[in-house]
């Protein structure tokens, strides 16, 4: 049995998507680009197809992750194509690589997002950002299933920070972007929760919705301050065992 891990986007209004929602139609391509699944036992089989830490519905990303299985070898490459065809587009397959190593889900434990805060000043989105950093603990609550629930936001934020804004604005309207760098811990730190840590500790409330993207998911680099890929340690040993290949071949009878 041959198992693909695949990076996959949520772009444009496809950021609306419900994760049950994006299911269903990786399903229905997985069928139209006749890909040779392998199916769970029982009265009601199903694809098998492993789904990790997917984003809220309303955010958008760069970086979301799945593994199938098959019961035929594919290239992963041509299988990553003919599945990104099978998409609407903003649902974009940008990345596929053979599982060679274990423990995918345990590799996505940060990720980094960018929130865009129309109608914001830069400056007070600084100032703002400031006051969170330098605070011990921030406290939010969140609305749950079984009622709100209270919880310190700040121990989980590795980095927050504020992006030059001026580069892509379409308009003269003021637009603060920040950077977040968010551990992945129990309970879950969103970005909507670290607003509510920003409103929390210096009143700042951006008067539309922000516009949340994730750029990357991985293992955090405390000396780089930056995601690492999930997917490198698969592509590296597929390099090592081109090169073991390689080099058997040409080792003498």
């Amino acid at each position: 049995m041959q198992r693909i891990r695949l990076r996959y986007t949520k772009r444009g209004r496809l950021r609306f998507t419900s994760h049950r929602d994006f299911q269903r139609a990786f399903e229905r391509a997985l069928r139209r680009a006749e890909v040779p699944m392998a199916y769970s036992a029982g009265f009601t089989p199903h694809p098998k197809v492993s789904y990790a830490n997917a984003a809220p519905t309303g955010t958008g990303s760069e970086a979301e992750y799945l593994e199938i299985a098959l019961t035929a070898t594919r290239d992963p490459e041509q299988l990553r194509a003919l599945l990104d065809e099978s998409l609407p587009t903003g649902l974009d397959v940008v990345d596929a690589v053979e599982a060679r190593t274990s423990g995918l889900a345990d590799r996505l434990t940060a990720s980094e997002w960018e929130l865009r805060l129309e109608g914001v000043d830069p400056a007070e989105a600084e100032r703002a950002v400031a006051a969170f950093n330098a605070a011990e603990s921030v406290e939010v609550q969140r609305m749950t299933k079984n009622g709100v629930r209270t919880f310190d936001a700040r121990p989980a934020v590795v980095d927050l920070e504020t992006r030059s804004s001026t580069a892509d604005r379409p308009t003269d309207q003021p637009c603060a972007i920040l950077r977040l760098v968010v551990r992945h811990v129990t309970p879950a730190v969103r970005p909507d929760d670290v607003l509510s840590g920003l409103r929390a500790v210096a009143d700042l409330a951006p008067p539309v919705p922000a516009a949340v993207t994730r750029l990357a998911q991985g293992l955090f680099d405390e000396e780089t301050g930056t995601v690492t890929d999930p997917l490198a340690p698969d592509r590296e040993a597929a390099t090592a065992h081109t090169a073991g290949s390689a080099a058997a071949a040409k080792a003498p009878a």
